[in-house]
């Protein structure tokens, strides 16, 4: 057996996340500033950043400036922009390692020019209201942008995936902004996965998709192909009794006999504790309920109409729907970014590159 597949593993299909990356780019007619952040939704950074190599994206975006460090410590040369603003501690570590960061006060701007720092990003605030100067003080910024001019500028929508006036607005507030500054940034940014599955041709320079690479469209016609599979095995399989009950709580409760599996994965590796008695999992092809409260290491599943033996593979996040990230996230009231960035490090990540 193939090391790491004993337990639970989640299946990353780099050959998918490539024509994801191909066909958002496509789209969009723009480079690409791919994220990569939150160590690429949970799927491996380094894996990741190195699949899309071969695309040539302007560069890769990060959180943090650790993240920056992993990044560069595997060998990758490219461009990359920390989009989190950066205390003064992290500035210089920030110039070393080469990191491209997001400035929006005076103060940071001076103190990342005193240090000799590189390029720069003007980080711009149209309504998010989380990071960056407010559109409309920009103009506050103009002496030391002048003295010290930014590569780009770039905001972030708040409700892409909403189809709604609050895109308009907020490229009406960016442009404004932009207007502000003593002159144009080479770069300008806005746009995340959802908004060019909205709506096509970027007006931009970059585009910065995200979950869309990983195989989580916002809904539209305009649709990734599935990147992640989990699973886990069966390591366990009995015969409960009728009126005999599974878990914690003793939240299920066996009608007539029922054969019960127990799988090696549970939410201390990144499933859904919420996912007791309302998840559910395929065993060779055949869709099975969850039986009880997921546990820590463990689940278990009621495959008495399936066919089932120890050592079966059970998929627990799948390719399609309502198995798919989206639909698993979904029936639990998560968000898929929460539930692709809950997958544990104990988990085996391993990278395969699937045919269409």
């Amino acid at each position: 057996m193939e090391s790491g597949l004993t337990r639970a593993w989640v299946d990353v299909d780099l050959g998918a996340l490539q024509r994801n990356a191909v066909a958002i780019a496509d789209r969009a007619g723009v480079p690409l500033l791919p994220m990569v952040k939150a160590d690429a939704y949970g799927l491996g950074a380094v894996a990741i950043a190195r699949a899309l190599e071969p695309l040539a994206p302007w560069g890769y975006g990060v959180a943090t400036v650790d993240e920056g460090a992993q990044l560069r410590e595997a060998g990758i040369d490219r461009r990359i922009m920390v989009l989190t603003p950066l205390l003064s501690d992290d500035l210089a570590i920030a110039r070393d390692l080469r990191l491209t960061p997001a400035l929006s006060t005076a103060g940071s701007i001076s103190a990342w020019r005193s240090l000799g720092g590189g390029d720069w990003h003007l980080s711009i605030d149209t309504g998010m209201n989380r990071a960056g100067v407010q559109w409309d003080e920009a103009r506050s910024l103009r002496e030391s942008v002048a003295a010290f001019p930014p590569e780009g500028a770039f905001t972030h929508f708040h409700s892409a995936d909403r189809d709604d006036a609050s895109v308009a607005l907020q490229e009406a507030r960016f442009a404004e902004a932009v207007a502000a500054l003593p002159a144009r940034p080479r770069l300008l940014h806005a746009e995340n996965g959802a908004a060019i599955e909205q709506r096509g041709r970027s007006p931009w320079d970059l585009a910065r998709p995200g979950i869309f690479l990983y195989g989580v469209g916002s809904g539209g016609g305009f649709a990734p192909e599935p990147v992640v599979q989990f699973h886990a095995r069966v390591v366990d399989l009995r015969i409960v009794r009728d009126g005999e009950t599974v878990s914690y709580l003793a939240s299920y409760r066996a009608v007539g006999p029922r054969t019960i599996a127990t799988l090696t994965a549970g939410y201390a590796d990144g499933l859904p504790r919420a996912l007791g008695n309302r998840g559910s999992a395929t065993v060779r092809d055949r869709t099975v309920p969850i039986a009880g409260i997921v546990t820590m290491d463990m689940t278990m599943i009621d495959v008495t109409d399936a066919p089932c033996d120890i050592g079966d593979i059970a998929t627990l996040i799948g390719a399609s729907a309502p198995l798919d990230v989206a639909g698993v996230a979904n029936s639990v009231d998560m968000s898929p970014y929460e539930l692709l960035t809950g997958l544990r490090s104990r988990i085996h990540r391993r990278y395969i590159d699937g045919e269409r």
